[in-house]
């Protein structure tokens, strides 16, 4: 459902979190090698997500990634897939056919708009504190 960049930037969002919660940045390096990324990939994703003010990039000697922590609980996963991907998974054909709408529907599409309600709900209304938290507790996890 979403693109392999979309999925490193939710991981590498949520990575990030987890560790400015504890007052802690962490470089390029660690986030690909958390997240099994390659490095030049997971650096591109970076930028995006500072373009679009979801995470901060401090330079020098003690530098990295973060997230200001009074912010961590008003990002929303739909800010890093718009970051990413942009909105075209609220919009786009299921099957992938490049017109699609209800006077001419696709033979997924009112299945599939179902669905992205859905979709759009759950990024909508998730944010990054409950997914750091859940980790941290280990009910639920970002690596095996």
């Amino acid at each position: 459902m979403f693109s392999k960049a979309c999925e490193y930037g939710i991981k590498a969002s949520i990575f990030i979190a987890i560790n400015s919660r504890e007052g802690k940045r962490v470089n390029p390096k660690e986030i690909a090698e958390e997240i099994d990324s390659p490095k030049a990939f997971t650096a591109k994703i970076l930028q995006a997500l500072v373009r679009s003010n979801v995470i901060k990039s401090v330079q020098g000697a003690y530098g990295g990634f973060e997230i200001d922590k009074e912010k961590i609980s008003k990002i929303k996963l739909s800010q890093i897939v718009e970051a990413i991907d942009g909105d075209n998974i609220y919009s786009g054909c299921g099957l992938g056919l490049a017109s699609c709408d209800e006077y001419h529907p696709c033979p997924v599409h009112d299945k599939f708009k179902i669905v992205r309600t859905e979709l759009k709900d759950m990024l909508e209304n998730t944010n990054l504190e409950q997914l750091a938290i859940d980790i941290k507790s280990g009910s639920s996890f970002l690596k095996i």
